[in-house]
């Protein structure tokens, strides 16, 4: 049972009219690309076809073999039509239930610049070679594929990390926190069976939620939002769970906030804050804001959080992005947990994430981080981006952290 011995909670819930991520350039192209679900199936699959055949062109524009290029084209245009079985096979499979018409395109565009990447050093390789690289490139993105949507999504673990404070007296037990971010809820699978298992495992003595529930494609629809629901509902933890609103364009505040009505396990932090009594001398001030990815409304907003929150037991934030990181070391807070880059959901080698979705780039990205007394966990996430983003995870497993606060000795 939870037991509150100070509540506060702020009514500042108006959100800037300008939705920062809305205006991103990443946010543009994924409604650029998502425009193809609005065409008929047969006319993105001819548009396909077309897309390998002005590919095959660029062959024989750059190589001026015209049989090697016409071979290419078909070839290219039956790796297109594995993605597409790949991709129609997953709603069937309960994989995951993105639109297969915007992330066709998406998963061409690696196939296309690889294969004109190949086209421009064609005439530098002897014999069959540029064939045989283009067969061993496609091949290797067929399995990258296979990989990142059927396997790595559902590698789902707990992360153990340990933390000191010294707002923990001496001598007294270590507070344990399970921090989940990132559901990103489509329909329920085996991925979030495994949340819950991984939950009644770790034995935290509570539970946090940094925001987006819902994924992006799916934050209006009845049936995602009541499965959401369904899944809050399950978690419990002796001294509660405790939940904040992600990123506006996902986590609506029309459609998510009613999730949490009458929700009696889990208690929404809306720019508030709860001091909690553990038990056994320990005590842990649980602060919780909205995301808005303003920086200066938010960093605002953390202020006056912060001045009015209670700093006699370790102060714990959760807020859905790590970009107020800086604010957060300012304010001496002990524990900072978030999600929001996913780890960059895709990695590559030596290149690390290609994308994190931060106005702070790659200088918070996954994690654990120290600045002054604060410790950053970003977290992994586990689920994953909507429109016309592949749900796929490549070299960046989905993740719930466990965090053991321990006394600084």
């Amino acid at each position: 049972m939870q037991n509150t011995t100070l509540t506060k909670e702020s009514h500042e819930l108006n959100e800037p009219t300008v939705d920062i991520l809305e205006e991103g350039w990443l946010h543009k192209i994924m409604l650029l690309f998502h425009l193809p679900t609005r065409l008929p199936g047969i006319f993105v699959v001819g548009l396909a076809l077309a897309v390998a055949a002005i590919t095959g062109a660029g062959w024989w524009l750059l190589t001026g073999d015209q049989a090697m290029a016409e071979l290419i084209a078909v070839l290219l245009a039956l790796f297109i039509a594995a993605d597409l079985t790949l991709l129609l096979s997953l709603p069937q499979q309960k994989v995951s239930f993105g639109p297969w018409k915007a992330q066709l395109f998406v998963l061409a565009l690696p196939r296309l610049v690889a294969t004109l990447g190949l086209a421009s050093v064609a005439a530098l390789l002897p014999g069959n070679w540029p064939l045989w690289l283009f067969l061993g490139a496609q091949v290797v993105g067929t399995a990258a594929f296979i990989r990142g949507y059927f396997f790595e999504p559902f590698k789902l673990k707990l992360t153990a990390v340990m933390t000191f404070t010294d707002r923990l007296p001496l001598g007294t037990e270590p507070i344990k926190v399970l921090h989940i971010s990132d559901l990103h809820i489509e329909r329920l699978t085996e991925r979030e069976n495994k949340v819950l298992e991984l939950a009644c495992e770790a034995k935290p003595d509570l539970i946090v939620i940094s925001g987006d529930y819902v994924n992006l494609s799916y934050n209006r629809d009845p049936e995602t939002l009541r499965q959401v629901r369904q899944l809050l509902s399950q978690l419990s933890a002796p001294h509660g769970v405790f939940a904040t609103l992600g990123s506006p364009p996902v986590d609506l505040r029309e459609t998510v906030v009613p999730i949490f009505d009458d929700l009696r396990n889990v208690t929404l932090l809306r720019h508030g804050w709860q001091e909690l009594a553990l038990g056994n001398g320990r005590s842990l001030t649980v602060m919780g804001m909205d995301c808005s990815h303003d920086l200066p409304v938010d960093a605002g907003r953390l202020a006056r959080l912060a001045a009015a929150a209670s700093s006699d037991a370790p102060q714990l934030l959760v807020y859905h992005s790590p970009e107020l990181m800086p604010e957060a070391a300012q304010h001496g807070i002990d524990l900072y947990v978030c999600g929001h880059t996913h780890g960059g959901q895709v990695r590559l080698p030596i290149v690390g994430p290609i994308f994190t979705s931060s106005q702070l780039g790659r200088r918070f990205v996954m994690g654990l981080y120290r600045l002054g007394r604060t410790t950053l966990y970003v977290s992994r996430g586990i689920g994953l981006e909507g429109l016309s983003a592949p749900r796929v995870r490549f070299m960046c497993p989905p993740e719930m952290t466990l965090i053991t606060i321990m006394p600084n000795g």
